[in-house]
């Protein structure tokens, strides 16, 4: 932001570092991508930290820039395994996480080369993923190709690449998307389609790009929403509550805003049909934007700087704190009545220091 570099380090057990009541055990664990990181700010400008200062109690941020759906859900699985487990966790998903969920290898779609556009960061490497069986229509996970630090050198052998990659659907069908070629497996394209319902028109190139981002995009939710299953599940198994966060400023919001439709409703529905407990982002930044006399590129530079400016975290920090207060029992210790003694501030104090 303003032509500065931005901290972000990691304390001992990978997740963000946190400053605010550090020492206290965290009540709320935050798992999803970049958004969830916070990517682009310094480590005490994240939305975790944010609510952290006005609840009296720290949020643990294990986002990873980079991660799906299904990568966050197995982060969540590793973490909540350990001794820095919390009861009450929060599952953001972000813009085409869907998609990355999917994808062998997200390199391969966001760098089409080897150049210095990476910069100084290297990641969505090869990784654990979903992919349906052709066969029988269900998915299945996949585990990393991959194993070491070592193998991950691999990646510089053309021919590996392309051996790796070179049945990859997903990968296949995004490419067409983002129009980058407009060959695909049409065997194994049918096959897909034809266990998602979607009827592919083989004959018009035309509509070959279109076609491709429909198809993927169907099936990428059904991804999510077979993640969100496993990710209730262990919830369940573990007596854990969870809260789904959606956000989508570059696709979903977009949309909403300019005909009231959106490309995920597929999981909106289901959230609701399977009364999941979750917040949307997408439909209160819309409703701050209506309070703006803006054009909304302008509006947006208000907020975005790519990922959420400071400005952006603190927005989305007090969006959501009504609902984490509800959420929580007992409520946090700022919002606990005093009359009732129902703290006691002395040996709060204690456990902080």
């Amino acid at each position: 932001m303003d032509k500065s570099s931005s901290i972000s380090t990691v304390d001992r057990t990978g997740a963000r570092t946190s400053f605010l009541y550090a020492q206290k055990k965290s009540r709320i664990n935050t798992y999803g991508d970049s958004f969830t990181h916070g990517d682009q700010v310094n480590d005490g400008e994240t939305w975790q930290e944010y609510l952290a200062g006005h609840l009296g109690e720290p949020i643990r941020n294990f986002g990873v820039g980079g991660y799906g759906v299904y990568q966050s859900y197995l982060r969540m699985v590793r973490e909540e395994s350990t001794n820095h487990s919390a009861p009450n966790l929060i599952f953001y998903i972000w813009g085409d996480d869907h998609i990355r969920s999917l994808l062998r290898c997200r390199h391969a779609i966001i760098y089409e080369r080897w150049d210095d556009r990476g910069g100084t960061m290297f990641h969505a490497n090869f990784w654990s993923h979903l992919a349906m069986n052709l066969e029988t229509g269900k998915f299945e996970e996949k585990g990393n190709i991959l194993k070491t630090p070592k193998d991950i050198y691999r990646m510089a052998d053309p021919r590996f690449m392309v051996e790796s990659l070179n049945d990859d659907v997903a990968l296949q069908l995004y490419a067409v998307a983002m129009g980058y070629t407009q060959e695909l497996d049409r065997a194994r394209v049918s096959q897909l389609a034809g266990h998602l319902g979607y009827r592919l028109e083989w004959d018009d190139a035309s509509q070959r790009q279109r076609q491709a981002q429909e198809l993927l995009d169907r099936y990428s939710l059904e991804a999510t929403m077979f993640t969100l299953g496993k990710v209730r599940e262990f919830a369940r198994q573990h007596s854990k509550k969870v809260m789904v966060v959606l956000f989508d400023p570059y696709r979903a919001m977009k949309q909403l805003r300019q005909d009231g439709t959106r490309y995920d409703q597929a999981v909106v529905d289901y959230l609701g049909r399977e009364r999941w407990d979750y917040f949307d982002m997408n439909e209160v930044q819309l409703r701050d934007f209506a309070r703006y006399r803006l054009p909304f590129d302008e509006y947006m530079k208000l907020y975005f700087i790519g990922h959420y400016n400071p400005r952006g975290n603190h927005f989305f920090a007090y969006s959501i704190k009504d609902k984490i207060v509800s959420w929580l029992n007992p409520k946090p210790v700022t919002y606990r009545n005093r009359d009732e003694n129902a703290v006691d501030f002395q040996g709060y104090l204690k456990t902080i220091r």
